[in-house]
């Protein structure tokens, strides 16, 4: 993690998601710029939450850990979004692993700072409702998929959730897979299951591998793979 100290980014940032008319800037709250690598763990679960943190550009993923030792995927996270807003208002440590996808860029607000100045905030208040609500949300897709859904329908919404066609990639982004073991670990399967998963989609066209990545080829069958859930 690095911070960064750029009072212009951090404006434009505030504006940009309209944090400037949440927050009472004219206590001048210790804000905090904080940039991750790729793969970089931003919260690790069971630490004591430092600050609240809103995502305001990247991708983050959201992990749970079960008894085992394994990880369950939950949701991707894009901006804007809130980190940290169960353990603020619940006063518990770190829930889950926040870790960043791709570089990635995040707004800190001391937890310390808003106990005492913006704890009774009602915008901040509802900004916090509306976050946890959609967590909620995504927290019972989430199970639903991984209880429910054959490992073919998680992994290709895990595909949709991490790739997205556009117009310079009009085949999709590749996904570098150098540890499928680990995709197969979050999905809540085996990595010989997800192999063959992986290959019966290779052998109908729907997407193609190499030693290190996979790019979607289909993107129609995938979509009627993933029965419209995502992993977001």
């Amino acid at each position: 993690m690095k911070n960064i100290q750029d009072e212009k980014l951090l404006q434009t940032a505030l504006q940009k998601y309209e944090l400037d008319k949440i927050v009472d800037l004219e206590k001048k709250p210790p804000f905090s710029l904080q940039y991750y690598d790729a793969n970089e763990v931003i919260l690790h679960e069971g630490t004591e939450l430092e600050s609240l943190l809103f995502l305001v550009d990247g991708k983050v993923k959201v992990t749970s850990s079960v008894a085992t030792g394994k990880s369950l995927l939950l949701r991707f996270v894009q901006p804007f979004s809130v980190i940290g807003d169960i353990e603020l208002i619940r006063n518990v440590s770190v829930q889950s692993q926040i870790k960043a996808v791709e570089k990635s860029l995040l707004i800190g607000l001391p937890r310390d700072y808003i106990k005492k100045y913006e704890q009774d905030n009602p915008k901040l208040l509802h900004l916090l409702l509306d976050h946890v609500a959609y967590k909620l949300q995504t927290c019972t897709t989430a199970s639903r998929v991984n209880l429910l859904a054959s490992v073919e329908n998680r992994f290709a919404s895990y595909l949709l959730s991490t790739l997205a066609a556009d117009a310079d990639h009009p085949f999709g982004l590749e996904l570098k897979t150098t540890n499928l073991q680990e995709i197969a670990g979050l999905l809540g399967t085996t990595y010989r299951h997800l192999n063959r998963v992986v290959h019966s989609l290779i052998e109908r066209e729907i997407i193609t591998k190499d030693r290190h990545f996979i790019q979607i080829q289909d993107w129609s069958l995938l979509e009627k793979l993933s029965n419209d859930i995502r992993y977001e």
